[in-house]
């Protein structure tokens, strides 16, 4: 089968490779869409990151070379023999967090913080492929009233319905969303459907600003300093904002655009970060991180299939698994245009 598989930095192959096998707790599935992630991208530009070069990962017991990809969905071809409740034929979502199940973290329902943390399609062989084969506690199966193509951004949308979750989000709350790539978006769209009171958001792209106002949010910015993003919420301030870029100046704009007693919630993957801890202190604010999601998958599927909430807004393209480099990786580096790109293998 074909399988975009990363060898090293500025290294994807579009390549022939052996179909894998389900295990006896695995599911083998053919792959129907597959978004690349911002994840996907830091490790084609500048990787690795997370992807295991020196050691196989404790639970995939893979390392690189490996198949990209962990933002899919397909259908059932094949089950292990201890699989139960899911058959040949099923349409599927992957929620493509490894967990070992027996860590303190694991066994208190928190798996996305197992000691074994990692995703398929980055820790191990994932979706940008004709065919994946995922263990099957990943596996979600869809009802009639859910396309592939909104699973096909269940994923990002799941990060996002976390960090709603870990922000403490509650109706009425004024929200600020800094950073309107697939996540950020998501964020105002899901805020919105969830009560908050108002939504402002900051970008610098046009496009992406049109997006969020379409989304739900009450008013957009172009640039989230110098106080336009504080202003645009009304002047006190917001009750929660959500930094969905990673760096440090977007976190000090949430910081400064968050009232006294504020929350921020980081969801943007960033390196060392520097802030004010004496005005932290001052004005009480609280900084609260977000990483995957758990739990969130069922959510979703209610959304869609008894709301009629449509999450594929999002998507800007879908191109070939054989395109991936040209039209997807290179294509996401070099514009902003580009928002959410999924390959239809």
């Amino acid at each position: 089968m074909k399988a975009a598989v990363w060898y090293g930095a500025r290294d994807v192959r579009v390549v022939d490779v052996p179909a894998p096998v389900p295990g006896r707790d695995e599911v083998a599935i053919s792959v129907a869409y597959c978004g690349i992630c911002g994840s996907d991208l830091h490790e084609y530009a500048d990787g690795p990151h997370a992807i295991p070069v020196r050691a196989p990962h404790p639970e995939s017991g893979r390392m690189a070379p490996l198949v990209l990809g962990h933002e899919f969905c397909g259908t059932v071809t094949r089950v292990g023999p201890d699989v139960r409740g899911l058959r040949a034929g099923d349409r599927v979502a992957v929620e493509p967090h490894y967990r070992c199940g027996t860590c303190p973290r694991c066994l208190a329902g928190e798996y996305n913080l197992c000691r074994h943390f990692g995703f398929a399609g980055l820790m191990g062989d994932g979706g940008l492929a004709e065919s994946a084969v995922v263990p099957a506690y990943m596996v979600h199966r869809l009802p009639a009233g859910v396309s592939l193509e909104q699973a096909a951004v269940f994923e990002p949308a799941a990060v996002a319905l976390h960090a709603l979750r870990r922000s403490g989000l509650r109706e009425g709350e004024t929200v600020a969303v800094v950073g309107l790539g697939p996540i950020g978006l998501l964020i105002v769209q899901l805020a919105a459907l969830r009560g908050a009171g108002r939504v402002v958001a900051a970008d610098p792209s046009p496009r992406r600003r049109a997006l969020a106002l379409r989304l739900g949010a009450a008013e957009v910015v172009d640039d989230a300093g110098g106080g336009a993003l504080r202003a645009a919420a009304g002047g006190e301030g917001v009750d929660v904002a959500f930094e969905a870029v990673g760096a440090e100046a977007t976190l000090r704009d949430c910081l400064e655009a968050t009232r006294r007693g504020g929350r921020v919630t980081l969801v943007g993957l960033g390196g060392t970060l520097a802030i004010d801890a004496f005005a932290l202190v001052n004005n009480e604010q609280s900084i609260i991180a977000s990483v995957g999601y758990r739990g969130a998958h069922p959510e979703l599927i209610r959304l869609v299939a008894d709301e009629g909430v449509d999450l594929t807004a999002i998507v800007t393209a879908t191109v070939r698994l054989r395109d991936v480099v040209r039209d997807g990786f290179e294509a996401l580096l070099t514009t902003k245009e580009e928002i959410k790109v999924l390959v239809r293998p």
